[in-house]
């Protein structure tokens, strides 16, 4: 089998290693194969047991969002990252920040750094959507309201939130967030926050952008 047949056959750019033996089942040496392609970079591996195609194979471009879902779970895309994405704050963000309900964790591998930091699980559970990213694929990230929550109450649990004029200029100062877009943000997703993280930077979140509304 070419690689070429491979990928065609995953349908996408992120392959594990079961699906690969799977392909292989009638191959007698099935690892040769695989470093065969590893010395020849058509594929290229992230981590054990998982994979994506190298550019020569690769029909489009792999989804580092997908992979930071399947490097270390259960985790679902947070914090500065999350926030990038959804263009809620300027700076390209080039760490995938994540959230798990395990311990904390990072990957250094050849895509990139991979970070993962612990929520309770109440915590964690809590404003995590499946956000389509094609018609096939998928991946797990905080909503707009947690990501923002979570960034407020892992990263910056040390910063001087006692006052609305302290979060106005966290908010558009330190953070630089996109003012039309938060004020998008669902009171009821930052109330049910509210309740689980029992923060009361987060309280204060929620009458600054109340207030604005």
């Amino acid at each position: 089998m070419k690689s070429e047949a491979l990928r065609k056959l995953a349908g996408q750019e992120e392959i594990d290693y079961q699906f690969i033996m799977s392909a292989l089942r009638e191959y007698a040496y099935p690892r040769d194969k695989i470093s065969d392609w590893l010395k020849s970079g058509e594929l290229i591996r992230v981590k054990k047991g998982l994979y994506i195609f190298g550019e020569t194979v690769a029909l489009q471009p792999f989804s580092r969002e997908i992979l930071a879902n399947l490097i270390y779970g259960p985790s679902a895309i947070s914090l500065t990252y999350a926030l990038s994405y959804y263009d809620l704050i300027p700076e390209r963000v080039c760490n995938v920040t994540s959230i798990t309900n395990k311990h904390n964790k990072s990957f250094a591998t050849k895509i990139g750094e991979f970070k993962y930091y612990y929520l309770s699980p109440k915590k964690y559970a809590t404003g995590i959507v499946l956000h389509p990213l094609d018609s096939q694929r998928s991946f797990l990230i905080a909503s707009p309201e947690k990501a923002l929550c979570d960034q407020i109450y892992l990263m910056d649990r040390n910063y001087p939130l006692h006052t609305l004029e302290d979060t106005e200029k966290y908010l558009l100062h330190d953070l630089r967030v996109d003012e039309t877009l938060i004020g998008k943000f669902k009171l009821k997703n930052l109330q049910e926050l509210c309740e689980i993280y029992r923060d009361a930077r987060l309280v204060l979140l929620y009458n600054y952008i109340k207030n604005r509304k």
